[in-house]
């Protein structure tokens, strides 16, 4: 069987056997049984990081859509995986200004943060500090960013909930405990 497999065994006498089977199991111990030797040369060259989340948080609306809009356009550049943007609902803050050494309120200011995201999948890490120094640089006034590896609360964070579907939710749950439980 080994002479139909391998022409060059012909060659070798009944002395070099042991060695050239030693020989085969050792090669096919670096590069694996079951799978073929392509499979070494499509992994990445270098480590990469799965999700990150570029967070970005301001009070100008306009710039801050403008900032993100940069950003994906630099990682599309860049040839990084844009997996997703997405904007959460603005939050709205009163913040009071006090008159000096009393209680009375001098002046009052609604404030409103809108925050945008972008998501990158598959970063690989000698890219991550020029985009992340490209976005460091370009960060205009009045603006954060946040570099955060994606998680499960950032995900479950980004959709609104329905307040509808709450209701219910807490009118079954009242039914349930008034009725107790049902028997079979």
């Amino acid at each position: 069987m080994l002479k139909r497999l391998f022409p060059f065994v012909r060659s070798i006498t009944a002395s070099t056997k042991h060695n050239l089977a030693a020989s085969i199991t050792t090669s096919a111990r670096n590069y694996g049984i079951y799978e073929p030797d392509y499979l070494e040369s499509l992994k990445p060259k270098y480590p990469e990081y799965e999700a990150v989340d570029f967070q970005i948080k301001g009070y100008d609306y306009p710039i801050l859509e403008s900032y993100q809009k940069f950003l994906h356009g630099v990682a599309e550049y860049m040839d990084l995986d844009v997996s997703e943007c997405w904007a959460l609902p603005p939050r709205r803050f009163t913040a009071q200004r006090f008159k000096p050494n009393s209680a009375v309120v001098d002046a009052e200011y609604k404030l409103t943060i809108y925050e945008r995201n972008l998501q990158i999948a598959s970063l690989p890490a000698p890219i991550y500090p020029i985009f992340l120094r490209i976005a460091q640089a370009a960060l205009p006034e009045g603006v954060t960013l946040n570099v955060l590896p994606h998680t499960e609360e950032l995900e479950e964070i980004r959709y609104v909930p329905d307040r509808d579907l709450l209701e219910l939710r807490a009118q079954l749950e009242t039914l349930q405990t008034t009725t107790g439980p049902k028997k079979k």
